[in-house]
């Protein structure tokens, strides 16, 4: 007998556990209008996405301007030296794709915000699985919230999908900066099968499939790749809650703490590429979608 059974402690299955970590913290926006007896429902909101976010926002915001307020022109510090470094990155790949050097006066600082922030709510993801979740566990309830909360903003679907929502009303901004509202409005009837009356309708639905193709992958890509991550961890997280609940000296589960330890610290360093590159690739996809926005065709 393990000793949770022993201690009348029920340990939760692997299911209940993951569906338990896959429930957001959630709240119902909905107005009641005594007078005209109606009522207006925003909908449900995933709290702990929109915290996270504006949080990790806010301190990324901070960490480059603090870079900023402190430069020098003799040596750098390993900080300064850390932010210049990925100034110039972000900046050679904004030239290489956006001609236009008063474009990237705008979309270059955007970019390098968007890398950052991206990473910090990715980063996220490398706190262990019940930290956060655990403390909000006594707090929540509490408060008159349920006691669910994800801490990975960018697991979230909703987030990923308003990130690349907002790239995509930042490439019609400037599509109808660059060309004129005139200039962009014929070029959706026009292209991409020519100028032709007759061809108008079909040119104006294969720009709609593309927005949509467009804005609908730039936010699944992203979102797909940290969700998987979060879903490891918790199947890594599993392994040790095994061991932790049903240890038995003599049943062989010592085996499984040491494999958590093991796949929790291999995992743990892969997937520090795996945050840093899906930061990489959301804001080179910005940047290029941007710079497509300036193409006339």
């Amino acid at each position: 007998m393990s000793n949770a059974e022993t201690a009348g402690v029920h340990a939760p299955t692997a299911g209940e556990y993951i569906q338990h970590h896959l429930h957001h913290l959630q709240k119902d926006f909905s107005f009641a209008n005594v007078e005209q007896h109606s009522l207006v429902d925003f909908g449900l909101f995933n709290l702990d996405s929109l915290v996270y976010s504006v949080v990790l926002g806010l301190l990324g915001c901070f960490l480059l301007w603090s870079a900023a307020r402190r430069v020098t022109s003799g040596v750098p510090g390993r900080f300064q030296a850390a932010v210049e470094i990925l100034l110039e990155m972000v900046d050679s790949q904004a030239k290489g794709v956006i001609k236009s050097a008063n474009s990237r006066k705008l979309v270059s600082p955007l970019a390098l915000t968007v890398f950052v922030w991206i990473f910090l709510m990715n980063a996220m993801d490398m706190l262990p699985v019940d930290a956060l979740p655990a403390v909000w566990h006594g707090v929540g309830p509490g408060l008159g919230f349920n006691d669910y909360m994800r801490v990975v903003p960018t697991a979230d679907l909703s987030t990923t999908l308003g990130l690349s929502f907002s790239v995509l009303l930042i490439c019609l901004f400037y599509s109808v900066k660059i060309k004129g509202l005139g200039g962009w409005t014929h070029e959706l009837v026009a292209a991409p099968f020519g100028d032709k009356v007759y061809l108008y309708p079909v040119n104006f639905l294969m720009q709609m499939i593309e927005f949509a193709a467009k804005t609908v992958s730039h936010g699944m890509r992203l979102f797909g790749n940290m969700f998987a991550g979060e879903l490891i961890f918790m199947l890594i997280a599993l392994m040790g809650g095994t061991w932790a609940w049903q240890f038995n000296p003599g049943d062989g589960m010592f085996w499984l703490g040491v494999g958590h330890v093991i796949a929790g610290v291999a995992w743990s360093i892969f997937h520090i590429l795996v945050i840093t590159l899906q930061a990489f690739i959301f804001m080179m996809l910005t940047l290029i979608y941007v710079g497509q926005a300036h193409d006339s065709h």
